[in-house]
């Protein structure tokens, strides 16, 4: 897999060259390694070592449900202790650029989760923008806030 611009981690893989494996801390078990899974698990090992934030407030792979039956899956949500939802994190894999059809797809399951934080990342580049509900507008940050200054919020 390509080197990513996060930090390293210690990696666990499993499988066959054919099915790799990696091991999700948060969802305690083997996934298919995929680019976007590369990511995705880069990302969250960053959050909890680097941010500061709880592996027990968040979630790989969360499941929404749009009001005509349609489901659609968040790739990472961050809680608060209370269990409701502060961050919605998109990934995408490395060779992905990250276009505006990437933040209307968070955009879109904001609208169901109504958080306070939004984050696309393709492992290269990382975005992250504070919500301002009240001027209905959305505030890009210069890096992944951690997570004690997301509690302050």
């Amino acid at each position: 897999m390509i080197r990513l611009n996060l930090p390293d981690f210690q990696i666990k893989l499993s499988g066959t060259t054919e099915k790799p494996a990696i091991w999700d801390v948060l969802r305690r078990r083997y996934v298919a390694l995929t680019p976007e899974e590369w990511v995705r698990q880069h990302f969250v090992h960053y959050l909890i070592e680097h941010r500061g934030y709880p592996s027990s407030l968040l979630a790989n792979e969360v499941n929404l449900q749009v009001g005509n039956g349609k489901k659609l899956r968040a790739d990472t949500v961050l809680y608060d202790t209370r269990l409701h939802p502060r961050m919605i994190i998109e990934y995408k894999a490395p060779d992905i650029p990250l276009t505006q059809k990437a933040f209307e797809q968070v955009g879109a399951y904001n609208l169901l989760l109504h958080v306070d934080y939004l984050v696309v990342s393709n492992g290269m580049q990382s975005y992250c923008c504070k919500m301002d509900y009240d001027h209905q507008e959305y505030l890009y940050l210069e890096e992944i806030p951690d997570y004690q200054n997301i509690q302050q919020t």
